[in-house]
């Protein structure tokens, strides 16, 4: 039977979001690129990352973010709303 208190033993959003990552990033990185967990708000679920390397660049990371990084991401750790890219608006600037 579960613990009545069990919810207290679960393990923190961003530690699931780290393991994640890690589990990403080899296919990042064997394209030249890689990336970086800055921010995870586990208020609103959005999750806040800079792709650096060859990802920082490329012109389809915003498809390699929503439709690799984000949707692994959804579905691993319940919470997880949202992916953002921080280096797409430090280019932009």
């Amino acid at each position: 039977m579960a613990s009545p208190v069990g919810w207290l033993n679960e393990e923190p959003m961003r530690s699931k979001v780290e393991a994640t990552i890690e589990v990403i990033r080899p296919a990042l990185q064997a394209d030249g690129g890689d990336i970086e967990l800055v921010d995870v708000d586990e208020d609103t679920g959005v999750v806040t990352v800079r792709l650096v390397g060859a990802c920082g660049t490329c012109p389809v990371s915003s498809e390699t973010l929503k439709g690799g990084v984000e949707r692994i991401m959804r579905d691993r750790i319940d919470g997880v709303t949202e992916v953002i890219d921080l280096s797409q608006a430090e280019n932009a600037i």
